[in-house]
Formats: C-alpha cells, sequence, structure tokens
C-alpha cells in the first residue's frame, strides 16, 4: 500500500469511512477482476481518488455498487463496494503508476533489485502491468499513453536536472498524468464542464504527491546515494513547503468549480462530493504536515488498511449478529484482525464468537478531530461540504 492521502477513520466519521472502504475494496476488486490476484498489490491510496471522484459527479442512478463477497479484512463479511468505470479507471491509473514506480527502485537499485535476475523479473512485472493498464484504460475510454510518456519523460528531465534547475520543471510529468487521469473521471460521469477544473486540481495533486515523496524519501535517499529531486536541485525544505502549501490551495479553490451529483439512495450511495471534499480538502493538508514533521494525527490510523500496511487498523465491521466460527476460520479472521491492528485500537468483532470487543488498548484521539468546527458536518453526512464547504471557515 502507498499513497499521501490516509484519513484516520476517526476524522471521517462512520458514514465517510464506509464509502472510502467502499471505493478501497472496489479499486482493489476491479484489479482482481481484470488482472488476476497479483494485480491487487497495487492497491494504493492515491488511486481509489479516481474512483471517488467518477462517483461524486454522477447522478444516483449512476453510482454503481455491487456486494463482495466474504474478507478477512472485514471480519468474513459481505460489502457493498464500488463497481464500475470509476473502479476501473482507478485500476488502470494504479497500475501503470506502479510500473512507474518499480522502475524507478530498479533505476536506483534499491534493495533486492540491485542484483540483476531480481531487477530484470520487476522489469517483466512492470511491462506486464503497463500493458494490462493500458487494455482495461482504453476500455473505459482513457488512453494511458500519457501517464506512460509521463514516466518516460521524467527519466529524462532527472538525467538534465542539477542544481539550479526549478523544482516544478522536475515536476511536470506527474503533474501531467494525475491532471489527464482526473479530468477524465468527468467524462466517465458525463460531466465535461468538470473536466477543466478538475484537470486543474488533478495537476496541482501531481504536484504535491511528487513533492512530499520527495521530503519524504530526502534522507534515506541521501544514505543510500539515490537520486532524489529536492536534494539534486538544490531545493531547499522552505521552497518545498511554500509550493505543497500553495498546491493544496490551489487544489481547494479548482474543486469549488466543479459541480457534484445529486439525488442517490440515503447514506453511502449519496453523491453529494462530501467524501472528496473531505480527502482533497482537509485531509491533503494533513499529509503535508505529516511528510514535513509539523502536525500529526495522534491516532496515526487509516479507515482501512490491508494486512502490511503502515499504521492501519481496519475499518468498522458492518452490523450483523454474532456467528460463531470453528478453530480455523476464527484463527484465519483472527490473523487479519491483527495485521490491521484491529486489535489493538477500535472495536472489533472476537474472531471466534462474533461478539464486539473493545481493543486491548486506548487511543488517544485528541490530535485527529482537527476540523473547523462549523465543517463537524464533513465526517456525518451534512450538507455543507456537498456544496463546497462555503462557510466562513476558509476551508
Amino acid at each position: 500500500m502507498f499513497g499521501m492521502v490516509r484519513p484516520c477513520r476517526h476524522r471521517l466519521g462512520e458514514r465517510l469511512t464506509a464509502q472510502w472502504t467502499a471505493h478501497l475494496c472496489g479499486l482493489c476488486l476491479a484489479l482482481r477482476g481484470d488482472h488476476g490476484q497479483l494485480a491487487r498489490v497495487v492497491t494504493n491510496y492515491d488511486g481509489l481518488l479516481v474512483s471517488v471522484l467518477t462517483e461524486a459527479q454522477a447522478e444516483g442512478a449512476a453510482v454503481g455498487r455491487r456486494t463482495a463477497g466474504p474478507c478477512p479484512l472485514r471480519g468474513m463479511r459481505t460489502a457493498s463496494v464500488a463497481h464500475g468505470e470509476g473502479a476501473r479507471l482507478a485500476a488502470a491509473v494504479s497500475l501503470v503508476l506502479a510500473s512507474a514506480k518499480v522502475r524507478d527502485h530498479v533505476a536506483d537499485r534499491d534493495g533486492l533489485l540491485a542484483r540483476r535476475p531480481v531487477a530484470l523479473a520487476a522489469r517483466r512485472v512492470a511491462v506486464s502491468w503497463d500493458r494490462a493498464g493500458a487494455r482495461t484504460g482504453a476500455e473505459v475510454g482513457f488512453d494511458t499513453a500519457v501517464l506512460v510518456d509521463a514516466v518516460d519523460r521524467q527519466t529524462g528531465i532527472e538525467t538534465l536536472a542539477g542544481p539550479g534547475t526549478p523544482i516544478l520543471t522536475v515536476t511536470e510529468p506527474t503533474e501531467t498524468a494525475t491532471a489527464a487521469a482526473f479530468a477524465h473521471t468527468a467524462v466517465l460521469a458525463g460531466r465535461m464542464n468538470n473536466a477543466g477544473p478538475l484537470a486543474e486540481a488533478g495537476r496541482l495533486f501531481g504536484r504535491l504527491a511528487h513533492l512530499l515523496d520527495a521530503v519524504e524519501d530526502r534522507e534515506a535517499d541521501a544514505a543510500s546515494g539515490a537520486w532524489n529531486p529536492l536534494t539534486a536541485t538544490g531545493t531547499p525544505l522552505t521552497e518545498a513547503r511554500r509550493l505543497a502549501d500553495d498546491a493544496v490551495r490551489g487544489i481547494r479553490l479548482a474543486l469549488r468549480e466543479v459541480a457534484w451529483g445529486s439525488g442517490g439512495s440515503p447514506g453511502e450511495h449519496s453523491t453529494d462530493g462530501g467524501l472528496a471534499h473531505r480527502l482533497l480538502v482537509h485531509e491533503l493538508p494533513n499529509s503535508v504536515d505529516r511528510a514535513f514533521g509539523t502536525v500529526s494525527c495522534a491516532h496515526g490510523s487509516h479507515p482501512y488498511a490491508p494486512p502490511g500496511a503502515p499504521g492501519g487498523p481496519g475499518g468498522p465491521v458492518p452490523p450483523g449478529p454474532p456467528r460463531r466460527r470453528g478453530l480455523i476460520a476464527g484463527c484465519a479472521v483472527w490473523a487479519g484482525l491483527f495485521c490491521t491492528c484491529q486489535l489493538c485500537c477500535g472495536t472489533h468483532e472476537d474472531p471466534w464468537t462474533g461478539e464486539r470487543k473493545q481493543a486491548c488498548s486506548n487511543c488517544d484521539c485528541s490530535g485527529c478531530c482537527d476540523c473547523c468546527e462549523c465543517c463537524s458536518c464533513c465526517g456525518e453526512g451534512g450538507s455543507c461540504c456537498g456544496e463546497g464547504c462555503d462557510c466562513g471557515c476558509d476551508c
């Protein structure tokens, strides 16, 4: 799992956590359905934003949901997950960008990739992901060539970059790629007037992703001798922070020009743009703070995270009658709860009896609820976020 938008479930609230989980599961299952089990490893937090944006613009009748089968990370329960073109576009984008990440690690000779046989195998996987992403992209009308071209240009730009090179020259390919992906969500939703502002939001999101990745990797890259855009161009952290904050503001302004969908069923199927607003307006500043080490959520958790994901307790288990499991099935569920930290934080079902249990430790969530009071409805389905949250709180 990777990505910079890693919201705390306490800030999202129950309704938006359920929506967020539905999109994450939908992305994972879209990858499996089109490209097999191995493709699920490219599931990432930022990729699901494509699915979120597509649904947020759709009219109620166009919102795609299906019931997914039991999963250990949901306490072996079924769940309503995102389904349709938005999830498939997210899958295509995730595959191509994951391929780029693999190639980048191969070029930097990171860890085991410094060994020729491993690097060769990794390149083959990257090529297969490129092809798979292109197939799925074509099926939803998106040409992934713009993403592949951005990846190819990135290498050349980094080779020529040096002290004095504007850092935005280095981030441009990423900006172009994410702008194209965000804009295509408007096409899928039939909201062509949204393509312009979403392209701008996507461009700035790509800039932010590149900058924060560089900030977080700066010390590790210096220790290993790997290429880092900030070090190579001589860009100080103060300038990187200024650009990051400007990007956050720009995204907020661009989203005010977006017309969100309306209608839909109550609860998780609503298309008021609340989740998109929460993630791109309220969570991005938290991502910036986390990268620069200024302010972070005391809880440090995600609403849903597969095994191995850093710091991620799972999302809330859907309500239902307790049910008893056998020894083997209970152990499998226990492993999922343990790997996602649900045993240590929040509430969970007993793996064998199905009874609701409290976590084994108390969490300090004092830093989680940092949204201004007038926008507290962002997490609980209020209407202000659906209208751009223009409630005088500059959010």
